[in-house]
C-alpha cells in the first residue's frame, strides 16, 4: 500500500451564488454531496490538464474511488470497499475506515452548515450540542 495522508482538511472557495446553486443542482442530479461533487470535478479537471501525478506522496493523494453507482445514502459501500482495496492493497480497519468514513464526515459538516445557515439549527454550549431553533 502506498503511504497517503488521508487526514481531511477544509478548503473554502468564494464564488458567485448562481454558480454554487448550479453546483448544488448538478450534485443532486448525479446523487453526490456537494463536497464529493467538487472533489470529483476538480480531479477530473486535473486529469484533463495532465496533472494526475501532482498530488504528492509520489502519487495522486486526492484521488478517491469513482462515484458512479455509489448510493449517497449508504448503499454501494461494498463496492467502495472493494475499489479501495483493489487500488491500495491490504489495509487495516482504521485505514479502511478513514477512506469510507471521510465522505460521511464531509456530508455531515456540509448538512450542519446548511441548516445553520438556514436558521434551522444552532450550536448551544449551554444545551451541550446542536439544537433546533424555533423555526
Amino acid at each position: 500500500m502506498s503511504e497517503l495522508d488521508t487526514e481531511r482538511t477544509e478548503v473554502r472557495v468564494k464564488l458567485p451564488r448562481y454558480q454554487k446553486e448550479a453546483w448544488i443542482e448538478d450534485a443532486e442530479e448525479v446523487g453526490m454531496s456537494q463536497a464529493e461533487f467538487v472533489r470529483t470535478m476538480v480531479q477530473a479537471g486535473r486529469n484533463e490538464l495532465g496533472l494526475e501525478g501532482s498530488g504528492g506522496a509520489g502519487e495522486d493523494a486526492s484521488e478517491e474511488p469513482p462515484s458512479e453507482g455509489v448510493d449517497p445514502r449508504g448503499g454501494g459501500l461494498e463496492d467502495r470497499v472493494l475499489e479501495v482495496l483493489r487500488r491500495e492493497g491490504a489495509m487495516d480497519w482504521d485505514e479502511l475506515l478513514e477512506f469510507v468514513a471521510g465522505d460521511v464526515e464531509d456530508r455531515l459538516d456540509e448538512a450542519l452548515g446548511e441548516v445553520q445557515e438556514g436558521g434551522l439549527v444552532i450550536y448551544s454550549g449551554r444545551d451541550g450540542g446542536y439544537v433546533l431553533t424555533d423555526e
